[in-house]
């Protein structure tokens, strides 16, 4: 993976979040140019802040809801690869700013393609979703790429519609037959539920269970029997960039929906992540129920990853013991006043090196 990414032009959006910063990391490391454009950080503190990767990318501060300036942003970059993350992610933010939700990931969704239709230099565009695009009807059964798109919150919904979109643009603008036209491979990602160290996200587990350990109180959990396919942020990482090699070398072939999820395995319940975590970090007391009303949440939700694994030939690396455990030695290090870029290129360097 290293030598094709070294020298590459990279346009991220979404380069200042969580999954974005440690992607900026990991390309940085590649020796790839990359250009991101987002919000200033969501939270406080910030993994984009604690690396300092506004030294070593090229930072454009924006929403993607300006079309006008993501189109001046992109075209100043003239990436040959877009990778677009920026989003709005969380599931109960949605329900307090939907019209905000719908905003971002389905008009900046457009607004991104529409700026890659006038950029000539861009050869593959890989869209980032969720697991939640799904029309998720509680069954047992993992999740296939062709199934329908849905969404019960706005989150889930609006990131149903930015596969749709995603589907559209590639059928009207950068249809695979006509790929000799217009030279652009697009593609759509779908990954589990992402756990790592640097998420400081509200109302998002890993971060109630660190900031309640941090507190040396128990962390409330809302609902423990809830499913879900966690992984470590690597995975899903891992797999955006092999699409996106794919796409840029191959094309046509690539141009598809592509889920990264964990093993079957791997998708536990809530309760099962929360005891994980306190059995490596023992002095924290523990936890419980918060039996109080919330908004509508999935309680069951698996990925079939099978065509990932025989078409692109990717598979997880870490199984979900390792990826809390690397989680919670993440946190550790920064408790301690310890490099956070040394931290997370010393992780990525573990996980690339796992057969």
């Amino acid at each position: 993976m290293s030598d094709s990414w070294r020298g590459k032009k990279v346009f991220l959006t979404g380069h200042t979040g969580f999954k974005g910063a440690w992607l900026s990391i990991w390309l940085d490391s590649l020796g790839a140019k990359v250009t991101g454009y987002a919000l200033k950080p969501p939270t406080k503190p910030s993994l984009f802040e604690l690396c300092r990767l506004d030294r070593r990318v090229r930072s454009n501060i924006g929403d993607v809801r300006d079309a006008a300036r993501l189109k001046k942003a992109l075209l100043a970059a003239r990436p040959e690869i877009v990778i677009h993350m920026a989003a709005q992610p969380l599931v109960r933010e949605s329900y307090r700013a939907p019209a905000e939700t719908y905003g971002t990931n389905v008009m900046g969704t457009v607004n991104l393609l529409e700026a890659v239709r006038a950029c000539s230099s861009v050869k593959a565009v890989v869209n980032v979703t969720t697991d939640k695009c799904y029309e998720n009807k509680e069954h047992a059964r993992a999740f296939r790429e062709d199934e329908p798109m849905g969404g019960y919150d706005p989150y889930s919904s609006s990131k149903a519609c930015s596969e749709l979109v995603t589907s559209a643009y590639r059928n009207s603008f950068f249809n695979p037959a006509e790929f000799k036209k217009h030279g652009v491979a697009l593609a759509s990602a779908r990954a589990g539920n992402v756990i790592g160290g640097g998420d400081w996200a509200a109302d998002r587990l890993i971060p109630d269970l660190i900031r309640a350990a941090l507190r040396g109180e128990k962390v409330r959990i809302r609902s423990p029997r809830a499913v879900r396919p966690w992984q470590h942020v690597l995975e899903p990482l891992s797999g955006y960039l092999l699409l996106a090699e794919r796409l840029y070398k191959y094309g046509p072939k690539y141009e598809q929906a592509w889920n990264f999820g964990p093993d079957a395995g791997d998708a536990k319940d809530v309760e099962w992540i929360v005891k994980r975590m306190f059995s490596r970090w023992p002095e924290v007391p523990g936890y419980a129920i918060d039996k109080g009303r919330h908004p509508h949440e999935a309680h069951y939700l698996k990925l079939d990853s099978s065509k990932a694994r025989r078409e692109l030939g990717w598979a997880p690396r870490w199984n979900v013991g390792m990826a809390v455990d690397r989680t919670v030695e993440w946190f550790k290090a920064w408790r301690r006043g310890g490099d956070i870029r040394a931290v997370c290129l010393k992780q990525i360097v573990e996980y690339a090196a796992k057969p």
